[in-house]
C-alpha cells in the first residue's frame, strides 16, 4: 500500500491498519517457518507497509502538537 493511501486515513484508523497488518506479519512468519509460506517476499512488503504506516501516524502527532 502506498502512503498516500495511508495519509487518507485517521489516527485510529491507522493504528487499527497497523495492528491488522502485524497480526498478518505473525501468521506469515508462521506460515514461513512451518515451510507453507507460499509467497516469501509478502513479508518484506508486510514490515515496509508497517513501518510506512507508523511514519505516517508519527507525522500526524506531530502536526497536531505543532498546531
Amino acid at each position: 500500500m502506498k502512503s498516500n493511501k495511508f495519509r487518507d486515513l485517521s489516527a485510529a484508523d491507522l493504528s487499527a491498519k497497523i495492528a491488522e497488518l502485524k497480526s498478518e506479519l505473525f501468521n506469515l512468519r508462521f506460515q514461513n517457518a512451518t515451510n507453507q509460506l507460499e509467497n516469501p517476499m509478502r513479508i518484506a512488503q508486510v514490515r515496509k507497509d508497517i513501518a510506512r504506516a507508523k511514519t505516517v501516524l508519527r507525522e500526524i502527532e506531530q502536526a497536531g502538537k505543532q498546531a
